[in-house]
């Protein structure tokens, strides 16, 4: 586990410039570094040593040094890939760097589909003066790029472009506009004007001063039907399997532990003897009791921490600083406080990441259920219905469900967090663009799954996604900002084998979300786990905004320069007075506006 940054280009002071950027990710790697430098390529390195502790340094290179490779991940299959090479390739190390570099030299992009893990690297073949670039099948490790002064920047974070001579730092404002609707950076263009994201499952080639980009992997939901007990029995060998394969380490391994079924499953499996929880100091907002309690009948132990209400709000600047582009998500800083709980006795940690959207965990899920009562009526009586309710000044229980029955799953569902509508997007930001429609960016998903029932099309979404903008960017952020590895052993190409394969109504149900995992989790944990309704990660925000010390601290963001430069301050104003007063609970809200404006302050007000 590391990260890596480089350039293409002849500039001067190659090796300071790329020292610089290193610098900048060191927390990424903190056990050594590594650079290469070429008349048209720069490479840096920081690592952080998992696996060949004693060898596995990085840039990494073929027999006779004509391909380099910078390399962040692990590949859990390295070993069985080296048996098939060894014959026509001689190794140096034990690493499973070296496995890619030799893979590349015998099946070029091909290589891609022979991996089982989690990865970004970038390959320099110095034969052709070209840059082969990868990133994962789900989007686990960050990949970022961008063009400037006609020469190529990239890295594992965007931080690192900072040194660079020719890099522009910019605000890109139609990044905004979305974030504020899907509460993460939605979009391939980064925060960042000219920084973009490579998507999970794809490469990038760069030749030529030429950037072509091509999706080797392309998950798709396929349900067949089958009996319960062999869905059960396939899921428990597949999990079983992948947790085994995301143990190879040379170093110990954790686990984080929370009250929900997917961490306390592989907690309760792993076979390892450390797990990691945090709560805070509110009734309903800690899980330390429960962690500390299955901990013990499962006989591991377990460390905790209870954040405080100070240290958390301390840690919010630090926070987006290492996120790279803000996120609306509280989650990101107890996890944060999670993994620096776990970085001072391991440092390979698992994690529980993609459960949810692999196995259909999210209560939202069932809705297209719950609107069945009602979805037998034609559509154009069910929109005269939510015509006619949303007409009615008050609030009462039902009117939102006319009002979600009218519509289509299309039209409504962008994923698990939908902040702000267009109308109030453009009613607080300053400058909006007017012609803006969310839905234009789940279209071409909804257009591949245009053959899925509502369910799975929703899955499908946060998959491509929620999942890649919210839950792993803050994954393997906040881990590395503590210099730990975070593997997520449901995210593997093997169990999404089997979960595509899963029929809807073992998935969701009128029983439970996730129904056919937790049958299969049930052998290891106790009924009430395996049974527990989902959470997420509680944190108390609606309450802390009502509190002095924090509605002041927000009240001064929003009405700061920087805040008057994007948005019609007035209206964030009354949105956060109207929460203290408890007109209605408008948390959220307050906390993606505010957590854009530390985020400016941290990249584009800091000293």
């Amino acid at each position: 586990m590391c990260g890596f940054c480089g350039f293409t280009g002849n500039i001067d002071g190659k090796q300071e410039v790329i020292n610089a950027m290193m610098n900048k990710i060191i927390h990424r790697g903190p056990d050594s570094s590594g650079s290469y430098l070429d008349n048209d390529i720069c490479l840096g390195f920081r690592r952080l040593s998992i696996i060949d502790l004693s060898e596995g340094h990085q840039p990494i290179y073929n027999e006779d040094g004509t391909i380099a490779i910078v390399f962040n991940g692990e590949i859990y299959n390295y070993k069985e890939i080296r048996m098939t090479l060894e014959g026509r390739h001689k190794f140096k190390t034990n690493s499973d760097t070296e496995v890619l570099v030799h893979l590349y030299e015998d099946k070029g992009e091909n290589m891609l589909n022979d991996l089982r893990g989690m990865f970004a690297f970038v390959i320099y073949d110095k034969r052709d003066n070209s840059i082969f670039a990868a990133r994962d099948f789900f989007g686990i490790k960050p990949f970022y790029y961008g063009v400037f002064n006609g020469n190529l920047i990239f890295g594992s974070e965007i931080k690192s472009f900072l040194p660079h001579p020719d890099f522009k730092k910019e605000v890109n404002p139609v990044a905004l506009e979305n974030y504020l609707t899907f509460q993460y950076s939605v979009l391939d263009e980064t925060f960042f004007k000219g920084v973009y994201k490579l998507k999970p499952g794809h490469y990038l080639r760069y030749k030529n001063k030429k950037i072509t980009i091509t999706r080797y992997y392309d998950p798709m939901f396929e349900p067949e039907e089958s009996k319960l007990q062999d869905a059960i029995k396939k899921v428990e060998d597949v999990m079983q399997d992948s947790i085994k394969a995301h143990k190879i380490s040379d170093v110990e391994v954790g686990s984080f532990f929370s009250s929900g079924v997917d961490s306390s499953y592989v907690a309760a499996t792993f076979n390892g003897n450390k797990t990691f929880t945090v709560g805070f100091d509110y009734d309903n907002y800690n899980e330390i009791g429960y962690a500390t309690r299955l901990s013990e009948k499962v006989g591991i132990d377990n460390y905790n921490k209870t954040i405080t209400t100070e240290e958390y709000w301390d840690a919010i600047g630090k926070v987006q600083y290492h996120m790279d582009e803000p996120l609306a998500d509280p989650s990101a800083i107890a996890l944060y406080f999670v993994a620096n709980v776990a970085s001072q006795y391991v440092k390979v940690a698992l994690s529980g990441e993609g459960a949810d959207e692999f196995f259909g965990g999210y209560n939202i899920y069932r809705e297209p259920m719950d609107l069945a009562v009602i979805k037998f009526l034609p559509k154009s009586i069910r929109k005269l219905l939510a015509k006619a309710v949303s007409l009615i000044p008050l609030s009462f229980k039902g009117k939102s469900f006319f009002i979600r029955a009218s519509q289509s799953v299309e039209e409504k569902f962008i994923g698990n967090a939908k902040m702000f509508s267009k109308e109030e997007r453009e009613e607080i930001l300053k400058n909006p663009t007017g012609n803006y429609d969310f839905r234009e960016i789940t279209k071409p998903y909804y257009e591949k799954a245009k053959n899925l029932d509502d369910v799975t099309k929703m899955q499908f979404i946060d998959l491509n996604l929620w999942l890649v903008g919210d839950i792993l960017l803050k994954a393997d952020k906040m881990s590395m900002a503590n210099s730990l590895e975070v593997r997520v052993p449901f995210l593997d190409k093997e169990v999404f084998k089997v979960a595509s394969k899963i029929q809807t109504d073992y998935r969701v149900n009128r029983q439970a979300t996730k129904y056919v995992f937790r049958m299969a989790a049930k052998d290891y944990l106790p009924d009430d786990v395996a049974s527990k309704k989902k959470l997420g990660f509680p944190v108390p925000i609606r309450i802390w905004l009502k509190e002095d010390k924090y509605y002041n601290r927000v009240k001064k963001a929003f009405t700061s320069s920087a805040a008057n430069e994007y948005f019609n301050t007035d209206k964030l104003v009354a949105y956060l007075d109207d929460h203290r007063k408890g007109k209605g609970d408008y948390s959220r809200k307050i906390w993606t506006v505010y957590m854009f404006l530390v985020w400016h302050k941290q990249f584009f007000e800091a000293v």
